[in-house]
């Protein structure tokens, strides 16, 4: 979730907090290796939606969201 286009807010429910990580990510069983989904994180919830993902089997990279 953004509030525009230069802004990510973290994509945690209920946190509206600007994202410092993306987390790039797919299902496997449902994408090809092309499809990848984005979800933004705080510092403070990162751990806990990269764990939500790895938890399922999903591959999930970590990028930093370069500084606005």
């Amino acid at each position: 979730m953004t509030s525009d286009a230069d802004t990510p807010i973290c994509s945690a429910r209920g946190c509206r907090r600007e994202a410092a990580w993306m987390l790039l990510w797919r299902n496997p069983r449902l994408h090809s290796v092309d499809r990848v989904k984005r979800w933004a994180a705080c510092d403070e919830h990162l751990t806990t939606l990269r764990g939500f993902l790895t938890a399922r089997g999903f591959p999930c990279e970590t990028e930093a969201v370069p500084p606005s």
